[in-house]
């Protein structure tokens, strides 16, 4: 496969071809599961009606039009990618974003990988013994990403993507309120979407975390929680109550000194997490809730959000 060529037909840079190509390496691929299994698995994470529709219109059938030279090329590469870095815990993009109005087969590329990774992520996850429940929980995560990258009428996949093969890599996990993220020396804690950040629902999560880990993981000696996000932005406190549930998780955290570059552009997370848009003037925004409101009333002022990055002892 020349990966000039290859670039050119996918419509992206040669150096993110190249780059998949030297991260898979001669790693061998996985299939995907059984189509006619498809599904079952698909209700099993938590995936929409309508995007398994459209995952199922575009499935990789070994005759599909569909599926071209360059993108069966891309999807096993970027299988073999993820599933090079089996118990990894760091960022990793599978691949180089794609024109998705291009079809099904080119919007769900990613999705195809992760799917054809979930029994390998079960594997692990039996080899440390995780519990069946949290196991598919974890998974389960595909199909709440999948409904917000939809309502979010495309922009959240590019990094949706990336985040998912966290959990096909068997790093995250899911446990009550938060998600537990296997680090160093410290358990990275995410935020879903998934109701009230209420202080007992995340205490309860947190003692949880701190048993699992032990009894699944014991050769990793965890000494912290960390958390990186924009709810740790102390600027919140301007707005919101002191008895709110984001500035009673704020208090859990020592934060580190701010430093401008240390994470993603929280003015972009923030209308991510808060609005599920990042197309949307600023007007046009609802202002329905307290949080709602600062987030705009914020941004309106010139003023910007900081990606902040605490953490407190287990």
């Amino acid at each position: 496969m020349d990966l000039h060529d290859t670039a050119a037909r996918l419509g992206v840079p040669v150096e993110e071809v190249e780059r998949v190509e030297q991260l898979a390496g001669d790693r061998q691929s996985v299939p995907l599961p059984a189509k006619t299994e498809a599904p079952a698995l698909l209700d099993r994470l938590a995936v929409r009606p309508d995007d398994a529709a459209e995952i199922m219109a575009g499935w990789p059938d070994p005759a599909s039009p569909l599926w071209t030279p360059e993108l069966r090329w891309l999807l096993d590469r970027s299988i073999a990618l993820v599933h090079a870095d089996l118990g990894g815990h760091g960022w990793l993009v599978p691949g180089p974003e794609l024109p998705r109005d291009r079809g099904p087969a080119w919007r769900h590329l990613y999705v195809y990988v992760y799917l054809a990774l979930v029994d390998v992520a079960r594997g692990y996850h039996r080899d440390h013994d995780v519990p069946d429940d949290v196991s598919w929980l974890s998974l389960a995560d595909l199909g709440r990403n999948l409904a917000i990258d939809r309502r979010m009428r495309g922009e959240g996949w590019s990094v949706m993507q990336a985040w998912l093969t966290l959990h096909a890599r068997g790093s995250v996990y899911e446990l009550g309120r938060l998600q537990h993220h296997r680090g160093d020396t410290a358990i990275s804690l995410h935020v879903p979407d998934a109701g009230p950040l209420t202080p007992e629902a995340v205490t309860a999560s947190l003692d949880e975390s701190r048993l699992f880990f032990a009894r699944h993981f014991p050769d990793e000696p965890y000494t912290a929680f960390s958390c990186g996000s924009w709810l740790l932005d102390p600027q919140l406190r301007e707005y919101l109550p002191e008895g709110s549930n984001i500035v009673r998780f704020q208090q859990m955290f020592e934060l580190a000194p701010y430093e401008e570059k240390d994470g993603p552009d929280a003015d972009v997370e923030v209308l991510r997490f808060v609005f599920r848009t990042l197309s949307t003037p600023l007007d046009q925004l609802p202002r329905r809730t307290v949080l709602q409101r600062a987030i705009v009333d914020h941004l309106r002022a010139g003023r910007h959000w900081h990606w902040r990055h605490g953490r407190f002892p287990i």
